[in-house]
Order: C-alpha cells, then structure tokens, then sequence
C-alpha cells in the first residue's frame, strides 16, 4: 500500500510540474490542454476539468480507476475519454498529453495536409519523437464517435491530431509525452512558416530508417 501511495505522490508532482511547464511556455492557454498519468495498479491520475496547467495542486487532481470510474479529487477532464482510448490501446505506454497548441492546432484546419500523416518529415527528431502524425475528423466535444476514431489510431500511432483541435500524444513516461508534443509543435511551427516556399524534407528512405 505504501509503494502505491509514493508512486502517487511522485507522480501528481511530476503531473503538476510538466503542466505548469507547458503553461509558462505558452504551449497552452487558460483552462485548455490535459495531462494523465497510468500507475501500476491500472489507476489513472489525471488534471480536473476546468484546470489551468499552470496551477494545478497536486492533492485535487483526479484518480480514475482502469475503466475510467472517478475515484477521489476534483471531476476528471471532460476529455478523459481521449486518455482512456490511449490507454485502451496502447498498453506499454504511461502517459498522454493533449494540448490546443497553436501552431499543431492551425496545421490541423489546413484542408489540404494528408489526413494519413499531416506534416512532412523535417527534421529527424521530429520523425525519431513522433513518427507519423494521422488527422482524426472533427467530431463536437464530447461525441462518442470521436472517441472510436482516436482508439482505432491509437492502435498503431502513439501521436494523433484531431480536427480543428489539437494533439493527442501518449509515451512510456510523461517526459517522453511532453517532448514527443513539444517537437511536434515545433514541427508544425516550422512547416506553417515554409508555406508556399520549395522544402526538403527528409527523403522517405530517410524517415523510414529513422521510424526503424
């Protein structure tokens, strides 16, 4: 019981200190954007709804248990539903973040990016961190339908981006959650300010090297 209980405290620290990160650094704004962590036992810590990540107390965020039921703290997110069909299908990963970062977010209303992977492979470490990035449809907040569509990519894609709302990323750790959404943006930063002028991408031998 102990050990849970540690791993707990560890990890609402961990939660609150990347949030509060991305908030300071403008990757999100207002009561926007959500974090969750898996714990050993199944259970799942996650921000509260209406939270801002810049000001999060760690004794009132949310612990879910496996099938997403609220246990204790403030009420989950309403996009809790998003971590859980990462989790769903992603069974060695431990983490999500979801932000409405801007620029992940303009590159998600673009009606003319590939919806099988929506920004072209810049730089290595942006294929190296997330790999291929599909565009989910856009459903309203909250549609059921929304979440099938993310457990159907969470299969094979640990980095989704949803329609005209913003990045869903999962990783082994929270740490590699965050950097895996802070290079996407920065990617998405990058491909909106080469609009309209001739790029080289890396070569698509490149990227699948590095996707090995």
């Amino acid at each position: 019981m102990s050990g849970i209980v540690s791993e707990q405290t560890k990890s609402r620290d961990e939660i609150v200190a990347v949030g509060r990160s991305l908030f300071d650094r403008r990757l999100t704004a207002g009561s926007t954007g959500n974090i969750s962590m898996r714990l050993s036992d199944g259970s799942m810590l996650m921000t509260p709804t209406n939270a801002s990540l810049g000001d999060l107390d760690p004794a009132r965020l949310s612990l879910l248990d496996g099938k997403g039921m609220h246990l204790s703290g403030d009420k989950p997110t309403k996009e809790a539903f998003l971590h859980s069909c990462m989790y769903c299908e992603r069974r060695s990963d431990n983490a999500v973040v979801h932000l409405h970062s801007t620029h992940s977010v303009a590159a998600s209303i673009l009606a003319d990016v590939s919806p099988a992977d929506v920004l072209p492979p810049l730089t290595a470490y942006y294929v190296m961190r997330v790999g291929r990035l599909p565009l989910v449809p856009y459903y309203a907040p909250g549609d059921a339908e929304l979440a099938r569509a993310v457990q159907i990519e969470a299969r094979k894609h640990h980095a989704i981006l949803l329609a005209n709302h913003g990045p869903v990323v999962a990783g082994a750790s929270l740490r590699e959650a965050q950097y895996a959404i802070e290079e996407l943006e920065e990617t998405a930063k990058l491909f909106l300010m080469l609009d309209g002028k001739n790029i080289r991408p890396l070569t698509s031998q490149q990227a699948d090297a590095l996707r090995k």
